[in-house]
């Protein structure tokens, strides 16, 4: 099985919302598409879904148009899709009748998901009886319910409080152990990171940076510090010619330009008798690289 994106373009007017992406998701786990708001990102999602017709290029899924495919996609949307009037329950039998459930099938799977998401009294109440983060667990099911091969999540997470969120991560994992293929959407640059393997970061239509997560990581190289002492390390930063990119609680952290540099802000600490709490010397954060690619793409 395989999600192939090649060269597609959508454009509004003058403006090309989606310039010429391309990837192959021919793995199952979890694949991500970021950006910034306003990147392309949902415009690329709503056309893999054939919810947008596309300008040039082709999506296909196992080979096949998507569309042509009749695969049921799991489509979990950052906007609130639910009929506020309506009961929760007959909300699902009809999504899952458009997916082409069974209706006694359907009923089985929804039991299972409103156990598993631990919100089996909404049964019978309105959508808008509903906090936020319930009407997320909704969609959930909804998104889940015909058991798709595929799944979209865009922004899963938001606005979920700890206790929900580590929920929603376990069925995430539950989903990637059954090896579906998913596609997630988020600006939670750690929920990214604990996930996915390979990564498009998009900026105004365009990719700016495309592969293998832990690769890109690796090819930065281990140029973040972070030190934590209980003196005074100004002057030896100084020496090193470092500039402190950020100063808290947690100590003082510097971009160097290469090991060597900050063995020897460290030889330094340790000849002053300065007390050392914490000295790490890392690869840089998904965080870190979103806003260095974004922010030099903006300046151009």
């Amino acid at each position: 099985m395989s999600l192939v994106v090649e060269n597609i373009v959508k454009s509004y007017g003058d403006y090309k919302a989606v310039n010429n992406l391309s990837f192959v998701f021919d793995k199952p786990g979890v694949f991500a598409l970021l950006g910034t708001n306003g990147a392309g990102k949902s415009t690329a999602i709503r056309a893999i879904l054939g919810m947008l017709s596309i300008d040039s290029g082709k999506i296909t899924w196992n080979d096949k148009n998507v569309i042509d495919s009749h695969e049921r996609i799991g489509y979990l949307a950052e906007e609130r899709g639910l009929y506020p009037k309506y009961k929760i329950m007959d909300q699902l039998i009809y999504f899952s009748e458009l997916k082409g459930l069974k209706k006694e099938d359907a009923k089985k799977s929804i039991d299972y998901w409103f156990q598993r998401l631990k919100v089996d009294e909404y049964k019978v109440k309105r959508a808008e009886q509903l906090s936020k983060g319930n009407q997320q667990k909704i969609q959930l099911i909804a998104a889940l319910i015909a058991d798709p091969k595929l799944l979209i999540l865009d922004e899963p997470l938001s606005g979920l409080d700890p206790v929900n969120a580590e929920l929603f991560k376990s069925v995430i994992r539950e989903q990637i152990e059954r090896k579906k293929y998913i596609i997630m959407s988020s600006h939670q640059m750690p929920i990214v990171e604990e996930f996915c393997e390979n990564i498009v970061i998009m900026n105004k239509g365009q990719t700016i940076i495309q592969g293998n997560l832990n690769a890109i990581k690796k090819s930065y190289g281990r140029v973040m510090l972070n030190i934590k002492c209980e003196g005074d390390i100004t002057a030896l930063v100084q020496e090193q010619g470092l500039n402190c990119t950020n100063r808290g609680p947690n100590g003082m952290e510097f971009k160097v330009d290469s090991e060597q540099q900050a063995m020897n802000l460290l030889n330094s600490i340790i000849q002053n008798n300065i007390p050392l709490i914490k000295y790490e010397l890392r690869e840089p954060s998904l965080n870190e690289i979103f806003i260095e690619k974004v922010g030099e793409s903006n300046e151009n």
